[in-house]
């Protein structure tokens, strides 16, 4: 995996917005709220994401994840080197990330983006 992957990834799922936040992280976003940040001109390459609240610790304590910093009380984990985890993991983290924050909008923006 590597961060065109991520990205390819992210911009699958529908109204997915993206840009670089902080001068070096690439941020997707669903209804400008984001579901994915993955660090850019870092070796090896990090990203965080949202996981649910049942999943946090557990996700939290396996090599190379922690709490992600600033984030980590919205239950969002850190993986220090995106290569550690598979593709087919990536997928269904990434898809429920998006999710989790999407179904978290408010209701107008939901009905805006369902058109």
């Amino acid at each position: 995996m590597n961060i065109e992957d991520i990205r390819n990834i992210c911009v699958s799922f529908p109204h997915v917005t993206q840009d670089i936040k902080w001068g070096n992280d690439l941020v997707f976003s669903i209804g400008s709220k984001m579901f994915c940040v993955a660090g850019l001109n870092q070796d090896p390459a990090s990203a965080s994401f949202k996981v649910t609240d049942e999943e946090f610790e557990e996700i939290s304590g396996r090599p190379h994840f922690k709490p992600a910093p600033y984030v980590a009380k919205y239950k969002w984990v850190l993986i220090d080197d995106i290569t550690k985890m598979r593709k087919k993991d990536w997928e269904r983290y990434l898809k429920q990330s998006y999710e989790l924050v999407r179904d978290k909008l408010p209701a107008k923006l939901r009905k805006q983006l369902e058109k």
